[in-house]
Order: C-alpha cells, then structure tokens, then sequence
C-alpha cells in the first residue's frame, strides 16, 4: 500500500507516535520523521524540566513539520506530532493543506502506564495531565481519523492502514 498523502500521527505523549508512525510509513512505503526532531534546544530544555511549552514556543517546531510536509506533498510521508490544538493542526495545514490526521487515543492509565516504562525520552509523566487539558480531538471538518492505542504496535498500525484505506475511499 502506498499514499502520495502526508499523515500525521497525533496524540498526547505516550501513545505511541514514534512507535507507529515508523511503522506506518514502511507499510504505506513513505518517508518517516520525527516531529521531536523538529524541536528547537530551547523546547527541549524546558519540556525536560516539566515545564510545559506556550503557543509561541510550538511555532518555529510547527513551522518546521509543516514546511517538511510541503516538501513531501504528492510524495507521501508519515510524521509524528502531537498536534493537539485545532489551532496547531491548523498552522501545519497552512503549509501543507492535504496532510491527514492519525489520531492515536487511548485510555489515561494506558498511556500513563507505557510512560511510565518507557527509556530515553525528555517528556516526564507529570506533563500527561496538561497533555490531555491541551488535547482538541479532530473535528468532523477535518481530514483524519481516531485510533485506538490498545493492543500492540502492529494491531494499532493495521486499524490506522485500514482507517485510512477506509478515509481515501
């Protein structure tokens, strides 16, 4: 399965955006990023002391994605972002008006639960609560569909396939 379309995996930290965006490019046979990589050093920093970011802080990162999804347009890439504001999901869609939104949900202590074991990562547990006070869902004026995070990562990477083959028709 290919797509010339740009998806976004979105949700909250936790739910597995740099364990299923991966896998879903190789399935749809695109290019993968890693919105994280976007993030300025500064917007490391402070997510690393718990601090969460500002609107003014996500820009420049927003900036970036979309402007990495421009370039992909007609080409096809997965890249992962939390994009939980409208408004976010709304700058990357300025740049690259025909990405389309995974949105990966699940279950607060799930997700609490996969933070909790997971290594090497700068987003702290305590930062879930605000994450989720953040969190706008897609909205039907939206191109994109929800996923649920239970299960394992190919389980989740197959509903998404089948989400978006069910989307594109």
């Amino acid at each position: 399965m290919t797509t010339p379309h740009v998806v976004v995996v979105m949700g909250v930290a936790g739910t597995g955006k740099t364990t299923i965006g991966p896998l879903l490019a190789d399935r749809l046979g695109v290019p993968y990023a890693e919105a994280d990589d976007f993030h300025p050093e500064a917007n490391i920093a402070k997510m690393s002391a718990g601090t969460p970011l500002s609107d003014e802080d996500r820009r420049p990162w927003l900036d970036a994605i979309g402007a990495w999804a421009h370039g992909r347009a007609g080409l096809g890439g997965v890249v992962s972002c939390s994009a939980l504001k409208r408004a976010y999901r709304d700058r990357i869609r300025s740049a690259a008006p025909d990405v389309v939104f995974v949105h990966l949900t699940g279950d607060r202590a799930l997700i609490e639960d996969r933070m909790t074991h997971r290594k090497n990562h700068f987003m702290p547990t305590a930062l879930l609560d605000s994450q989720f006070a953040t969190l706008q869902p897609l909205q039907a004026d939206e191109t994109g569909v929800a996923v649920d995070v239970a299960g394992s990562p190919d389980e989740i990477t197959e509903r998404a396939v089948t989400a978006l083959d069910g989307l594109a028709r």
